[in-house]
């Protein structure tokens, strides 16, 4: 009972960080700070009109197609697949690679089996083909909740707040879903494929079975613009941000700047720890309790410098099975 009760302060500890922190910056939309922001997001109005006009005059000024089409040619060509092409380019080149220091699991997938990322790319480009009608599913609910075409950009204070409830979202929705799909009566037919990859690779991300590719990878990043009607433009740039985060933790690589992978790596290595995103639900249903005694936990870190996280988190020496020999010089 101590240890839930802990847990649960711990839990409750790190989302009120997490919704604190939010809050105060909405809190403080009057500060200098945010106040030269809103200048710039207004300054730059004209740009982001421009795009707008030009993204929907490409869509031929049909709502429709600019909510299905455009949003899988912003995500898939704009963004995932010129990423991802990146990242299979360095996992091809193995230790040849100037990013593979940065690399989480330095045994696996040094090179990646081409063979093995050829069948990951059709399965993705088949989920992103089923992902079309899906969106289309949607878009009347979208259209319902609100004028989300209009000429008239949202505010940088409510791209804000669209941004910071679509993250919360996309924690509750995402963790159980993904616990939901860890059943053993649903795993084997559903959520194994996804873990075929125990050392994962940028294309994993949505390398998975079609269900489980609306259930807990589409539906979840969805779910945020939905709740706030959101502006098509801060949709877009809502899915950018989920896609972009998706990938790199499933990179494989702890790079400099960028979100750390290494719990979500440590989730396919283990298959039982951290089904979540931000890491307090989790905390919560004591999800990461294996995690939080690894080396792996200590690495979970924004790396700011170009030096390796295995540099400051150097792995433990290995103890001898038997007896070591110890030779003088």
């Amino acid at each position: 009972m101590a240890g839930r009760i802990a847990r649960s302060l711990d839990s409750v500890r790190s989302a009120a960080i997490m919704i604190g922190s939010s809050l105060i910056i909405l809190a403080c939309m009057h500060n200098s700070f945010t106040w030269h922001l809103q200048q710039f997001w207004g300054s730059s109005k004209n740009f982001w009109e421009t795009v707008w006009y030009t993204c929907q005059w490409l869509c031929g000024r049909n709502n429709f197609v600019t909510f299905v089409f455009g949003s899988q040619v912003i995500t898939a060509v704009l963004l995932f697949w010129p990423l991802n092409a990146f990242l299979m380019y360095t996992d091809l080149r193995g230790k040849d690679s100037v990013l593979y220091k940065f690399k989480v699991q330095a045994d696996k997938n040094v090179p990646v089996d081409k063979a093995r990322l050829k069948e990951a790319c059709l399965v993705v480009l088949f989920n992103q083909v089923f992902s079309i009608p899906i969106t289309a599913v949607l878009y009347p609910l979208m259209v319902k909740r609100a004028n989300i075409f209009s000429s008239q950009l949202p505010t940088f204070q409510r791209v804000l707040l669209d941004l910071v409830v679509s993250v919360i979202a996309v924690e509750f929705a995402f963790y159980y879903s993904h616990r939901f799909l860890h059943h053993p009566s649903v795993y084997k037919w559903i959520h194994k494929k996804h873990h075929q990859w125990t050392a994962p690779v940028g294309i994993i991300s949505l390398y998975a079975h079609p269900i489980e590719h609306v259930l807990s990878n589409f539906l979840p990043v969805a779910l945020g613009p939905m709740i706030m009607g959101s502006h098509m433009m801060t949709t877009w740039l809502w899915f950018l941000l989920a896609i972009f985060t998706t990938v790199i933790v499933h990179s494989g690589y702890h790079l400099p700047l960028m979100p750390s992978p290494e719990a979500h790596d440590f989730h396919h290595l283990k298959f039982t720890n951290n089904y979540g995103v931000l890491g307090f639900l989790d905390r919560l249903h004591n999800t990461d309790n294996l995690f939080r005694e690894t080396k792996q936990f200590q690495r979970h870190i924004f790396l700011f410098g170009i030096s390796p996280i295995t540099e400051s988190f150097p792995d433990d020496p290995k103890l001898c099975n038997s007896p070591c020999k110890q030779f003088d010089e």
